[in-house]
C-alpha cells in the first residue's frame, strides 16, 4: 500500500479540516495509507509552490524520512503549481479533485457510472497538460495522427483530448434520453419518486437498505456507492407502493467536473417528487454537511424539491446530545422543514419514517401541505 503525505492550509476559511480526517479519508478509501500530515497558515497562495519554499523544503525533508511516495494536497493546486512541487519535492503531487476522481474511477460500476468517470478525468487532464508529459515541447510533422505540419505536441494532445470528451458526452447524452425515457414511463404510472441525498458516508444506503430490504453496498467508509439504486418501497397507510432511490454521496468542495459529468445520475434527484437528506447526527461537522449538499442540490436544480431531514446514527450520538423528542421541524435557508432522528443500524425511528411518507403521498396527492408544521408524528420522549 503506498503511502503519502497529507498537506492542508489555512486561509483562514470556514472550511479549514486542521486534523485533515476527512483527507485522509478518502486517503484510505482509495488505498493509501498516511505517513504523515502536515498543516500550515498563509494568507493567500503561493503562486510558485502553493505553500511557500520553506514548507515545500519540510515536506521534502518529511517525505525522504517517512519513505512517502506521494504527496496529497487538501486544496486544489493549479497545474503550474503542481508541475513546480513535483519538481520541488522530486514526487508526484495530487490535489485533493485528482484524488476524488480516482475514488469515483475504482468504484463505478454500471455502463453510465463509467462514462461519467472518464468524461470528468478527462476535463480534469485537459487543464493540465503541461504536467508531467515530456514530449510536449517537441514539432510533430507528417499527418495523420502525428499532427499537421509544425503542430506541437501539446496541441495535438490537446484535440485528442477534446475529440475523447466530444464522444464521451455523445455517449452520456444517449444514456439521459434513456432514463428520460424510464422517468416518463413512471411519470404515466403515476410513480411517486423519492430519492436520497445527503453527505457521503452519512448512512444513506443503510437507510436504503433498512427500508426497501434491499441489498445495496453499504459500508464505513466515503463513497461506497456511486451508481444510483431504484427500488419500490410499499406504503400500506397511503395504500401503495413509491420509488426510492439511493443516489452517489455528496462532499465539500465537490470538483465541478464531477457535478456536470454526473448530472444524469443526479437528475434523479432533481426530477424526484421528495428528497430524504441523510445527515450524520453523530458527526460534529453536520452543520457544514448539510451546506456542501445544499449547494450541490441547487448546482443541478433539485434545491427546491421538497425535503425532510434524516438525522441518522441516533446509535452513534452521545446520550447528552439525543433529543427528547425525535421528530421536529429544523429552519433550513429560511424554510421550516420536517426533521426526524432515526437509526438505519438499530432500525429506531424506520416506522415513524414511513408513516411520515405516506403522509406526504397522501397530501400531495389532495394537493394540500403533506406535513404542517406542528403535526408530526410522535416518536416519544427519548431513546432507551
Amino acid at each position: 500500500m503506498p503511502s503519502v503525505i497529507l498537506v492542508g492550509v489555512d486561509f483562514g476559511g470556514p472550511h479549514f479540516d486542521a486534523a485533515l480526517e476527512e483527507l485522509g479519508l478518502l486517503a484510505q478509501t482509495a488505498g493509501y495509507s498516511v505517513a504523515e500530515r502536515v498543516t500550515c497558515k498563509r494568507r493567500a497562495p503561493d503562486p510558485a509552490l502553493f505553500v511557500g519554499s520553506g514548507k515545500a523544503d519540510e515536506i521534502k525533508m518529511l517525505a525522504q524520512s517517512t519513505g512517502a511516495s506521494e504527496v496529497l494536497f487538501d486544496q486544489a493546486l493549479s497545474p503550474a503549481q503542481q508541475r513546480n512541487l513535483e519538481r520541488h519535492l522530486g514526487l508526484p503531487v495530487n490535489d485533493r479533485t485528482l484524488l476524488i476522481l480516482e475514488i469515483f474511477a475504482q468504484r463505478a460500476r454500471s455502463h453510465e457510472g463509467k462514462l461519467q468517470v472518464e468524461l470528468a478525468r478527462l476535463q480534469y487532464l485537459s487543464t493540465r497538460l503541461v504536467r508531467r508529459w515530456s514530449h510536449l515541447e517537441r514539432q510533430s510533422g507528417g499527418i495523420g495522427m502525428r499532427g499537421g505540419p509544425g503542430e506541437t505536441q501539446i496541441e495535438l494532445d490537446r484535440r485528442m483530448i477534446g475529440e475523447a470528451i466530444k464522444r464521451t458526452k455523445d455517449r452520456l447524452e444517449k444514456v439521459k434520453k434513456q432514463r428520460s425515457t424510464q422517468r416518463r414511463q413512471r411519470e404515466r404510472r403515476d410513480t411517486f419518486s423519492i430519492s436520497l441525498v445527503g453527505y457521503t458516508n452519512a448512512g444513506k444506503s443503510s437507510l436504503f437498505n433498512g427500508l426497501v430490504k434491499a441489498r445495496a453496498y453499504a459500508a464505513d467508509q466515503l463513497f461506497a456507492t456511486l451508481d444510483t439504486t431504484t427500488r419500490q418501497l410499499y406504503l400500506g397507510e397511503a395504500g401503495r407502493s413509491v420509488s426510492l432511490s439511493d443516489t452517489v454521496g455528496f462532499i465539500r468542495d465537490l470538483p465541478h467536473g464531477l457535478v456536470d459529468a454526473f448530472a444524469a445520475t443526479l437528475q434523479e434527484a432533481a426530477d424526484a417528487d421528495l428528497l430524504l437528506h441523510v445527515v450524520d447526527a453523530s458527526n460534529p461537522a453536520h452543520p457544514e454537511q448539510i451546506a456542501s449538499v445544499l449547494g450541490v442540490l441547487k448546482d443541478i436544480g433539485a434545491d427546491q424539491v421538497p425535503q425532510i431531514l434524516l438525522f441518522n446514527k441516533l446509535d452513534a450520538m452521545d446520550a447528552a446530545q439525543v433529543p427528547l423528542v425525535l421528530a421536529d421541524t429544523m429552519e433550513l435557508e429560511g424554510q421550516s422543514v420536517p426533521r426526524i432522528f432515526v437509526s438505519a443500524k438499530a432500525g429506531t425511528g424506520l416506522h415513524e419514517l414511513r408513516a411520515m411518507l405516506a403522509d406526504h403521498v397522501i397530501g400531495q396527492k389532495r394537493g394540500q401541505d403533506p406535513i404542517p408544521p406542528g403535526s408530526l408524528p410522535e416518536i416519544g420522549e427519548s431513546v432507551s
